[in-house]
């Protein structure tokens, strides 16, 4: 698995948005017995901190040391740095898995390998990411050529799951028809231009070109957003969940 995280790795718990509330709530729902709960590659542990309000044991694993540094931190939260795809749990041991902006740089295979073994009969799997930021036309004009002609050919080849919206990840699992979700915040222009930092294909820019094409944008952005303006940025979200055995 590939670690294009560690570097700066405080500015995801700072920048990157978290899921929305109704979206936990929604997967409450299916989960019958709420004792142990699996976050593959929690990062900075936002989807564990979620989870840990439900569940009673919350283990939480990611191949970055520095993220998990940076995790926020809870009683019912066990963190441990390893690969998702092998893992020193217990068999039959989880209620939920879920992987959270992660599951394009897993082995997929050896990965559900994993959930098989690890989750409880009729365990629940889910899979769940964030699709392109939208805020408005002009603003989307200026993010979408960012991302396709400026940052394109930085991107890891894995996003391509992320840009067919997780349609074309395999999921050999009993799938539940979820409902649609759309992730809602009120952002300073500050923070989107840190939230835009933390994308990889940006640090992979840097590191090629020994300057940050943020601030570029960041200028370009000026035109639609003043300083001290907050606007209303959506994600939709993208998910799978099915049982896993």
């Amino acid at each position: 698995m590939k670690d294009n995280f560690s570097l700066r790795s405080d500015n995801y718990a700072k920048f990157r948005p978290s899921n929305p509330s109704n979206f936990f709530d929604y997967l409450d729902t299916l989960i019958i017995s709420k004792e142990n709960a699996w976050d593959c590659g929690t990062g900075n542990g936002q989807v564990a901190l979620q989870l840990s309000k439900s569940f009673q044991n919350v283990y939480a694993s990611d191949i970055s040391q520095s993220q998990l540094d940076n995790a926020f931190k809870a009683k019912k939260i066990h963190y441990s740095k390893q690969p998702s795809e092998k893992t020193n749990f217990n068999k039959n041991t989880f209620d939920l898995i879920i992987a959270a902006q992660a599951i394009h740089w897993f082995d997929f295979e050896k990965f559900y390998d994993e959930v098989k073994r690890t989750s409880k009969e009729n365990g629940i799997i889910c899979i769940v990411d964030y699709g392109r930021v939208q805020v408005s036309e002009e603003i989307d004009n200026i993010i979408n050529h960012f991302y396709t002609q400026v940052i394109g050919k930085y991107w890891d080849k894995e996003r391509r799951y992320i840009d067919k919206n997780y349609q074309s990840i395999p999921f050999p699992f009993s799938e539940i028809q979820a409902p649609k979700f759309i992730n809602e915040h009120l952002w300073s222009l500050e923070h989107f231009i840190g939230y835009l930092n933390t994308w990889s294909a940006v640090k992979h820019f840097i590191k090629s070109n020994n300057f940050n094409p943020a601030e570029e944008v960041e200028k370009e952005l000026n035109r639609y957003w003043a300083k001290d303006e907050f606007k209303k940025i959506n994600f939709p979200i993208l998910l799978r969940i099915g049982i896993s055995k």
